[in-house]
């Protein structure tokens, strides 16, 4: 074996939550320290270009506070006493416990529970192996992307789009609903090089005026849930002033002079009501991408976190099948890009175990299932045992006082595969220490890239942790749930994943450590037809044929508009609730990941509220006031930073703090809801009227 030097600069994937999902180096010292962590040069969308807080890993995967052994809770709930056991006695336990809840209520009663904690194939994925084989209550994954893929398929019929690296290539980069500077840094750096190399003008759409804004040639700060009246009165302009381009729209659109009559009404003045936007910020905007025909509209997932997503990013991907962006490089629409890998990953989820009469639970909703709700609960039975991996519903879940309250439950068992004691940890009975992803192998794809990854085993874990994989093949032997994938070692699954899809094999990839699957220019512009059958893009959708992965239809679809429009069932403001309150991304944190590196916390100070100082002079609240902030769902404290880059009426709580951070221990989410959007559900984070007072 060659023997490593002393500082070796080995190949990585961020495996976070995030659509940059950047190829990385890393400083491997003495073969068990990590040292910098880097971008991969050699991967041309992350081009040597990471977030600040991954570029620090080490402060993470190094940290003091990382569990180590497996624990058993001694106190109650809650209380953070717990006693050190051995990996036995915890996987004997949860064994026993499981199937004893299994004989008396069920296998149903027993409710596997993930997101992204990680996005490796194998490691996050894996649970659903065990869930199947077991036949345990399924999970329709709600929290991010339900309401935004449902929008853009609703137009192109496919979950995908143009090269994102065309950004680079554009005339006219109009970044909508996602500030990358704090959560993409890879989409800032291709659109400032076309700024640079071709004199690309960058529009940026938001709620506030954040990082992103700062840095755009057109910053349009709008009323929170109004992106769809933006962008009918853009697509009413482009018809008016003659750069709607009607051969495109006549052979790959479907209701075109429908669409254009539609709009007749919506003129910019009639979205100024709306959306708070100037009538010429709207016109400026609609003639800049109505002359530079290389427009790119990089849609991102903030918009669509409210009760009107799903139509408000169909309507913005609409406005480049107008002026026909999608026939040119550097044109287009881009969303997501998960629809072009087409993974059989049957022996990593266990799908032929799979039973559809299995009820699939809403994880945003864990907070009515765990206390109760017949609805939530399918109209089955109560849920008895949680087997949590990488996720903290605890502070993330919408509805915090209902999630918290079942938590707390005697009759639930809970168990938790966690890296750190979180919130939802401390709520365990038996907690297991997990891997980090340079301590295991594994397989990513980018969602807002092209690229399959491998990232490799780098380092060996700390104390006893252990990674996914290995903890549900060994739950599955003591549960007796059969699988050939349960007898396969990561690397194994990766190479039967990769070889059964159609990409080469795991020793292929190893070797290259990524692989470009970006199709071709005319299918990822749809220049062979949209992903309908028929072949053209979607003006008038119809609602019931979008795939998705839920059982139906929720929320007030029989009110879905045909075509593009401003629908209004948002948390609209009234007399008790005369704010808008968004929880948007922090920079130095990633949801409830990296809130507990020093640095991180040093950067972002204290949990926060973004008030415009006229609203904070009619409350009485000056700089630095402690504020309660409320609605029927709670209350959470805040401290006020008064900022004019707002709205008036509309509030900004940036990053996801532990709840303990917080004045009276209750976080954010303790006033966000819970309730399913339309047409296929999803989580509306951004979206919820509050009232605000200065605390006493």
């Amino acid at each position: 074996m060659t023997e490593l030097p002393r500082i070796a600069r080995l190949p990585s994937v961020c495996p976070h939550d995030c659509p940059s999902a950047c190829s990385l180096e890393v400083e491997v010292i003495d073969g068990r320290t990590i040292g910098r962590v880097r971008g991969n040069k050699r991967q041309s969308y992350t081009d040597g270009v990471i977030c600040a807080k991954v570029a620090r890993y080490a402060e993470r995967i190094h940290h003091p506070d990382r569990l180590l052994h497996p624990l058993r809770r001694t106190g109650p709930k809650g209380s953070g006493a717990f006693e050190r056991i051995s990996w036995d006695e915890a996987l004997d336990e949860i064994g026993r416990r499981f199937l004893a809840i299994e004989a008396e209520h069920g296998a149903e009663a027993v409710w596997p529970y993930y997101y992204a904690g990680t996005m490796g194939l194998v490691m996050r994925d894996g649970i659903n192996r065990l869930r199947h084989a077991k036949r345990y209550s399924g999970q329709f994954s709600t929290i991010c992307t339900t309401t935004a893929w449902t929008g853009f398929i609703a137009g192109t019929g496919r979950l995908a789009g143009p090269d994102p690296r065309e950004m680079a290539k554009s005339d006219c980069v109009v970044i909508w609903g996602t500030n990358p500077v704090h959560t993409q840094v890879n989409v800032m750096h291709h659109a400032v090089k076309a700024r640079k190399e071709r004199g690309a003008k960058i529009v940026a759409i938001d709620i506030y005026r954040n990082a992103t804004l700062d840095q755009a040639d057109l910053p349009l700060v709008l009323k929170p849930g109004t992106d769809g009246a933006l962008a009918c009165a853009v697509m009413h302009v482009l018809f008016r002033d003659g750069h709607a381009d009607r051969d495109y729209l006549a052979r790959f659109a479907d209701a075109p002079e429908e669409l254009e009559a539609h709009l007749a009404t919506r003129t910019p003045e009639w979205a100024t009501a709306i959306t708070g936007l100037s009538v010429g910020e709207i016109e400026e905007f609609a003639t800049l991408v109505g002359t530079r025909k290389k427009s790119f509209f990089r849609l991102g997932y903030g918009f669509a976190r409210q009760r009107n997503g799903a139509v408000n990013i169909h309507a913005a991907s609409c406005i480049p099948t107008v002026t026909g962006a999608w026939q040119h490089e550097g044109g287009g629409a881009f969303h997501s890009n998960s629809g072009i890998y087409k993974w059989r990953k049957g022996l990593i989820e266990g799908l032929d175990k799979v039973d559809r009469n299995v009820r699939q639970l809403d994880q945003s909703q864990i907070g009515r299932v765990l206390t109760g709700d017949a609805q939530a609960l399918r109209q089955g039975g109560p849920v008895k045992a949680l087997f949590i991996q990488n996720t903290n519903p605890v502070t993330v879940a919408p509805e915090q006082e209902l999630v918290k309250r079942g938590f707390a439950r005697d009759d639930l068992f809970t168990v938790v595969h966690e890296q750190f004691m979180t919130e939802t940890a401390q709520m365990a009975d038996i907690v297991l220490p997990a891997t980090q992803f340079m301590e295991h192998d594994d397989l990513y794809q980018g969602g807002g890239h092209q690229h399959i990854m491998w990232g490799g085993k780098l380092v060996n874990p700390p104390g006893e942790c252990r990674s996914n994989h290995e903890v549900i093949c060994a739950l599955a032997q003591r549960l007796g749930a059969e699988h050939r994938g349960f007898g396969m070692t990561p690397r194994e699954l990766v190479d039967w994943t990769l070889r059964e899809t159609g990409r080469g094999t795991l020793e292929e990839l190893v070797a290259n450590d990524f692989i470009d699957v970006q199709p071709d220019f005319e299918t990822a512009h749809y220049l062979k037809g949209f992903g309908w059958r028929d072949g053209r893009f979607r003006f008038k959708p119809d609602w019931t044929k979008v795939p998705n992965s839920n059982e139906g239809l929720v929320g007030p679809h029989e009110a879905l508009p045909s075509l593009p429009d401003h629908w209004d069932v948002i948390e609209q403001a009234d007399e008790e609730h005369p704010f808008r309150l968004a929880t948007s991304p922090a920079r130095n944190f990633l949801n409830s990941s990296f809130t507990e590196t020093p640095t991180s916390q040093k950067k972002e100070g204290a949990p926060t509220l973004m008030l415009h100082p006229l609203d904070a002079a009619a409350l009485g609240v000056a700089a630095g006031d402690h504020v309660t902030v409320g609605n029927r769902r709670g209350t959470v404290e805040l401290d006020a930073v008064l900022f004019d880059g707002l709205v008036r009426g509309v509030v900004i709580a940036e990053s996801i703090w532990p709840n303990g951070a917080h004045r009276g221990g209750r976080g954010i989410n303790t006033i966000t809801g819970a309730d399913s959007p339309a047409p296929y559900g999803g989580a509306a984070f951004h979206d919820n009227k509050v009232w605000i007072r200065k605390a006493v």
